[in-house]
């Protein structure tokens, strides 16, 4: 497969940014809030937890968005025989015989598609994006740029074998 016969075409979610910057803001912005408001209206002196409570939130939201939200690639394009990738200002050129796996993950929020990698890119061993993904009435439903990579990878590391 050629990069002519395959136009280049944005396969993340253009909600990522609001996901990895909009998102976090509003969430450590409204602990803040509620802290600092907590703290001058004397509803600490009261009740500990209207101290502690926002602590928790505040530590467990930073895990979970660690783990599932700033880990996912800015940007990634289907360039044909490769992945452009962008990621934190930097970007790389993913070929599709270096994927070893793709996994699609389902029931997150957001969506995830990690791709393993045979030799790690400047990004590491994996890349994972939040692929674009229209309204679903099936929750169960694959995702459509997940199983298109699946077959692509397949056949390009088929290709490399012989």
């Amino acid at each position: 497969m050629s990069q002519a016969k395959h136009p280049v075409k944005r396969i993340s979610s253009r909600l990522t940014v609001v996901n990895k910057k909009v998102f976090p803001a509003v969430w450590f912005g409204f602990l803040a809030v509620f802290f600092v408001t907590s703290l001058a209206t004397g509803a600490v002196d009261r009740d500990i937890m209207f101290l502690v409570v926002p602590v928790v939130l505040a530590v467990f939201g930073y895990a979970l968005m660690k783990k599932v939200i700033w880990d996912l690639a800015d940007e990634v394009y289907d360039c044909g025989d490769f992945l452009l990738v962008r990621m934190r200002g930097e970007e790389e050129r993913v070929q599709l015989t270096n994927v070893t796996n793709v996994n699609s993950s389902t029931f997150t929020n957001p969506p995830r598609i990690t791709l393993r990698l045979a030799s790690p890119s400047r990004f590491g061993g994996e890349v994972t994006f939040s692929p674009i993904s229209g309204r679903k009435l099936n929750p169960f439903t694959k995702n459509a740029i997940a199983e298109d990579l699946i077959v692509r990878v397949d056949l390009a590391r088929s290709r490399r074998a012989v």
